[in-house]
């Protein structure tokens, strides 16, 4: 079992920047595809950006790329959301999420475990 804890959100104007941290319990944190996914009310969660386990490969949704870097710190058993250039639409309840299975599709919302959520909001 894997308890994963976001922070970081907040309200911030368009423009402005937010880093989301979220801490993962467990000793194989090494081990787990990390990703970011999103909800706007009213819609689906989303895919945002992932990184995979041992090699760090990243991904990002079109919608973010050049704004957004996933990162990790496996001493801290951490992986972080820099949001830059934020925009309105951004707005949403972000979600931190891990997967075992190295194979995974990490776009894909299939993962193993999920952070309870951290609201960010983006004024005009």
């Amino acid at each position: 079992q894997v308890l994963l804890v976001e922070s970081g959100g907040g309200l911030v104007q368009a423009g402005g920047s937010l880093r989301l941290s979220c801490v993962a319990s467990g000793r194989t944190f090494s081990r787990y595809g990390m990703g970011w996914f999103r909800q706007a009310p009213g819609k689906e969660r989303e895919f945002v950006a992932a990184i995979r386990s041992s090699s760090s490969i990243t991904y990002y949704a079109d919608s973010v790329k050049g704004r957004f870097i996933i990162s990790r710190d496996l001493a801290k058993n951490t992986v972080y959301l820099q949001m830059n250039s934020l925009k309105p639409e951004d707005t949403a309840v972000y979600f931190c999420a891990a997967t075992e299975n190295y194979y995974s599709n990490l776009r894909s919302p299939s993962y193993d475990y999920w952070g309870q959520g951290t609201q960010v909001t983006v004024s005009s």
